[in-house]
């Protein structure tokens, strides 16, 4: 799993917290008039509390949260304490989000899909996540409609965002995941296999042999081919 020590989405998945995890009593209690979040949080061994500085980012409300995921209320603190811990500032940039991705794959290289993961998420495409890009996007992985998921995903692979995918696109995706997984695959892939699966995947979406595919092939492709829905599942699997 990806941002949290691999806490983040065991705890969503579990449900469970433990005891030194202090769970904020409301979150809603922590909003200011004007609807903002001040970000006390309990200090370790006292009641004090710890009033992060107004430089650090402030996530949304939780009740716009609620509204934007498909997480409770629960899940949502126990997500921001995750994220709170590997992010305390409340902001992640690229080179910080490599480095957490790498800890998870270690034999291989995740640095190259860690960049296309981190633009996917990054929505607002300001160069930073924060919490809201994180968890609204995770939302969409565990719980959204299947064609919330493969917009997702080819928005993954449309990597210049341009509302088309490419063979050269979908190739960069495929190379930096089989770099990511490294050696760890039994029998190990020939170094073809990316390009292979690129072309078994053009030959099936491109219906109009344009040499692209857009949302609408990717779509319908997917949706009909099982085999296809089925590879669909790394991004799951590797976030």
């Amino acid at each position: 799993t990806g941002l949290g020590g691999g806490l983040v989405l065991s705890r969503v998945r579990s449900g469970r917290e433990t005891a030194r995890d202090q769970a904020w009593d409301d979150v809603e209690r922590l909003l200011d008039p004007h609807g903002g979040l001040c970000w006390r949080l309990p200090a370790d061994g006292g009641d004090a509390e710890l009033e992060l500085s107004s430089i650090r980012h402030q996530p949304e409300g939780l009740e716009q949260l609620l509204a934007q995921t498909k997480f409770t209320k629960k899940e949502l603190q126990s997500l921001y304490r995750g994220f709170k811990n590997e992010c305390p500032s409340g902001l992640v940039d690229e080179e910080t989000f490599k480095l957490i991705y790498s800890q998870f794959f270690p034999q291989g290289d995740a640095s190259t899909y860690a960049h296309f993961l981190f633009d996917a998420f990054d929505a607002d495409r300001n160069g930073a996540l924060c919490f809201q890009d994180f968890v609204v996007g995770l939302s969409i992985l565990l719980r959204g409609t299947v064609h919330q998921k493969l917009k997702w995903a080819f928005n993954l692979y449309d990597i210049n965002k341009d509302g088309y995918i490419t063979k050269e696109e979908m190739l960069e995706i495929m190379k930096s995941i089989y770099d990511m997984m490294g050696h760890c695959t039994h029998p190990t892939l020939r170094d073809s296999a990316p390009a292979e699966h690129v072309e078994l995947f053009f030959q099936k979406m491109d219906r109009n042999g344009d040499g692209v595919v857009t949302f609408e092939e990717f779509l319908e492709t997917c949706q009909k081919d099982k085999d296809i829905m089925s590879s669909m599942q790394i991004f799951e699997n590797v976030i």
